[in-house]
């Protein structure tokens, strides 16, 4: 999007079934899990560019010895940054070690069968290191180590946190969702290792019996189903237990993506399906969605399940993965994004009266080029059939040259705006950046034709409309077309995200700059003061009683309306083209996405009960004039 947001997180999780001398053997490396855990993270490395962490657990590991290892890093290039000092240690310092797979995992870090790695895009908070995942919650039990990495936002952090804190006694170093997931869970493994510890105390057991007992008879299942049962939000939470047993948990309404291959040498968890598929070689059947509601077990013997942990309800899976996120070379997301452009055709194609031969595609920035694809291919379809009314008008007498005019008529497809990603910003005062971010991108003169050509411009979504106002339109406008056409292949976003996505504040939405626009144009602005005292009369009821208190405001404008003001909106002064706004609608979102069908930032329809507390909440700072997230 020519909007810059950042949005999701990625998990890589890989089980190694066999002993490392098994893949020094087969494979020529006992390295083995760290070469595929650095390829599945480096796959997926588009959803973290704010740092990113590994951590391994080793089994069977006597007393004494170190098993859990973690590094951590918040550079530039942090992927890079963490392997690399890693096979530093292995290659440049133990070399001759190489071919002796005991020595290693007996001598050094990272050598475990264990292998979890996580990529962060931060939402909210600062960029340190200590905010970079997996976290660590130790202790001198094995069995009540755990270690967590996951790819969620929680939009009942205040409800966890006191819990936590009234009900259990705890004393949380921070009020984060990642330290709240950490610690309920904790809390929760604890109380089960004691009450093994108790039981098996009380069958007669001696103390340095306790741990293989432990071991086999704890029940992940059941520690989850008691930590999860209260969070409210999306989620993929991978975590790993001191003595070896592992786990990843989805949320119950599938928003977050979650993907899983096991045989008999490996278990393979990631955020992204393509990453495992080129990992491990793959072909697209065997990979497993895992189901929502549900988390991916396995104990430290290797034994595997599938097992419910809360009841999975209407299945509303993020659609700005199809849109945005994901990596593009998923098939069903290739897909579904080139679906997104062909559903438009008939609204494109109606903006532009049908004048293709005056009129120009291209499309920004670089992630919109599959939607891109299927505009094309749908105009494609369009223009057949004008090729085929107009030879059938023709009739008999039609000449050769008339019909090597009308066969060669094509859809006028260019490459026209291109992003200058040298160009950089910092050595500008605040006076010049504004002149500085317009020649963001650049174009490409003499094709469109001046005050003849229509431009029509493909995005895959508008967010803030800050791009297209500062650069994209005004830059556009120097090819002189008649009129500039801006496409949206996502629906206006109207609603804030509370799921793990960076758009939290009503105030960045171009869509909602609209409606208020609107609203106070027409003298409705005590509307805005009486949806205020909505959202406060909510705060007082139960979440799950809360309503969302915006949707009644956008109601009272058509989609066409909001687009004609989010138009006047983003152009920039002294601009000589026409400006219009066409947004995908949710008719045609769904047409395109039937398989990720949460489309709240669009819709306003929250798939947890905390999302209306929060798009209300949102609204309510904006009105407060308060510049803060809202959960």
């Amino acid at each position: 999007m020519s909007d810059e947001i950042k949005h999701e997180c990625g998990v890589a999780f890989i089980r190694l079934l066999k002993p490392l001398s098994y893949y020094h053997e087969k494979y020529g490396t006992a390295l083995y899990g760290l070469n595929k855990l650095y390829l599945l993270m480096q796959k997926q490395r588009n959803r973290g560019q704010d740092g990113s962490g590994i951590a391994t657990v080793k089994l069977d590991v006597r007393p004494g010895n170190r098993y859990i290892s973690r590094k951590r890093s918040n550079q530039k290039d942090s992927i890079t940054e963490i392997f690399g000092s890693i096979h530093d240690t292995y290659f440049n310092k133990h070399r001759d070690k190489l071919n002796n797979p005991e020595w290693l995992k007996d001598n050094l870090p990272y050598t475990g069968e264990l292998l979890l790695g996580h990529l962060r895009y931060g939402t909210h908070g600062s960029n340190t290191i200590e905010s970079c995942h997996p976290f660590l919650r130790q202790n001198n039990w094995i069995s009540r180590n755990l270690v967590l990495a996951g790819n969620f936002n929680l939009t009942n952090v205040d409800e966890l946190f006191n819990y936590l804190v009234e009900e259990v006694g705890q004393y949380p170093k921070e009020k984060s969702d990642t330290v709240t997931v950490l610690e309920k869970i904790g809390h929760f493994l604890d109380e089960e290792v004691l009450d093994l510890f108790r039981h098996f105390k009380d069958k007669g057991y001696e103390n340095k019996e306790m741990n293989p007992l432990i071991f086999d008879t704890l029940d992940v299942g059941k520690i989850l189903r008691k930590a999860a049962r209260d969070f409210d939000g999306g989620y993929l939470m991978c975590g790993m237990i001191g003595h070896g047993d592992a786990f990843a948990m989805r949320d119950p309404a599938g928003i977050r993506p979650a993907y899983y291959y096991k045989d008999d040498e490996v278990l393979v968890i990631a955020s992204e399906r393509p990453a495992i598929q080129t990992t491990f070689d793959l072909r697209f059947p065997q990979i497993k969605e895992l189901p929502p509601g549900h988390a991916a077990i396995i104990k430290h013997n290797g034994t595997f399940s599938v097992e419910e942990i809360n009841a999975p309800t209407e299945q509303k899976s993020c659609s700005f993965e199809s849109i945005y996120f994901s990596r593009g070379n998923d098939r069903d997301v290739y897909l579904e994004r080139k679906r997104l452009g062909e559903v438009l055709t008939n609204r494109v194609f109606e903006a532009i009266d049908g004048d293709l031969d005056n009129t120009v595609f291209g499309f920004i920035p670089n992630t919109a080029e599959t939607s891109f694809l299927g505009l094309v291919k749908g105009l494609e379809a369009k223009l057949g059939e004008l090729k085929v009314k107009r030879i059938r008008d023709a009739g008999k007498d039609i000449t050769d040259d008339q019909l090597k005019e009308i066969l060669n008529q094509r859809v006028r497809v260019e490459k026209l705006i291109v992003k200058d990603a040298k160009l950089r910003t910092f050595i500008a005062d605040d006076s010049s950046r504004d002149e500085l971010v317009a020649h963001a991108y650049d174009v490409t003169y003499g094709i469109v034709r001046n005050e003849i050509d229509t431009l029509v411009l493909l995005d895959d979504s508008i967010v803030r409309g800050t791009t297209l106002k500062k650069s994209i339109i005004r830059i556009a406008d120097r090819l002189r077309p008649k009129r500039i056409i801006i496409v949206s292949a996502a629906p206006q976003i109207r609603y804030p995200d509370c799921y793990g996505i960076d758009m939290s504040k009503m105030k960045d939405f171009v869509a909602f700059k609209a409606l208020e626009s609107l609203l106070k144009e027409e003298f409705k602005g005590h509307l805005l003061h009486a949806a205020y005292d909505r959202c406060r009369a909510n705060e007082r009821l139960p979440v799950d009683k809360v309503e969302n208190q915006l949707i009644p405001l956008y109601d009272i404008y058509s989609q066409e309306q909001i687009s004609d003001k989010i138009a006047e909106i983003i152009t920039p002064p002294g601009t000589r083209a026409e400006i219009k706004v066409i947004y995908q609608t949710l008719e045609g979102l769904h047409e395109a996405c039937p398989n990720r069908s949460g489309d709240w930032y669009f819709s306003g329809n929250y798939p947890t009960p905390g999302g209306n507390r929060v798009v209300n909440r949102a609204f309510m700072n904006f009105m407060e004039g308060k510049n803060v997230r809202a959960y």
